[in-house]
């Protein structure tokens, strides 16, 4: 159980590279797919904010009046941002030996569990997103 918004994602994601760090010992593999989630969440999390960016500037340019308003949006997009760059940053700083004490709720995920993490996550993804534009098209 989570609390909701980003911080909900991001105990989703604590808890899947929990689970990838501590069955690295049975399948290899699982290093490798711990480091491109951690880069993956990263590239999306700078080209969402890219891409929030472009969007208010070009409401800027269109508009114009709501000039303070965009500002301070901007400011949160920023903010949000660069709270989930630290979390990340701070998985990848962290070795995997340190990494085992600041499990959370590592215990409480199973391979079911990790499964259902991972669907989840991929269900926020922009392609599982557009998918049935995808199809009808």
């Amino acid at each position: 159980k989570v609390s909701g918004g980003d911080d909900e994602i991001q105990q989703l994601q604590k808890a899947l590279l929990d689970y990838l760090d501590e069955n690295t010992e049975i399948d290899a593999s699982l290093v490798f797919s711990r480091k491109f989630y951690v880069a993956q969440w990263f590239r999306d999390t700078t080209m969402e904010t890219e891409k929030a960016i472009k969007s208010q500037k070009d409401e800027d340019s269109s508009e114009g009046t709501h000039h303070a308003k965009d500002v301070e949006t901007t400011g949160q997009i920023m903010h949000r941002a660069e709270s989930r760059k630290k979390f990340l940053r701070s998985i990848i700083k962290t070795a995997p030996s340190q990494f085992s004490t600041l499990k959370m709720n590592s215990d409480t995920v199973d391979y079911e569990d990790a499964c259902l993490i991972v669907r989840y996550l991929a269900s926020l993804r922009p392609f599982a997103q557009s998918f049935d534009i995808y199809l009808t098209q």
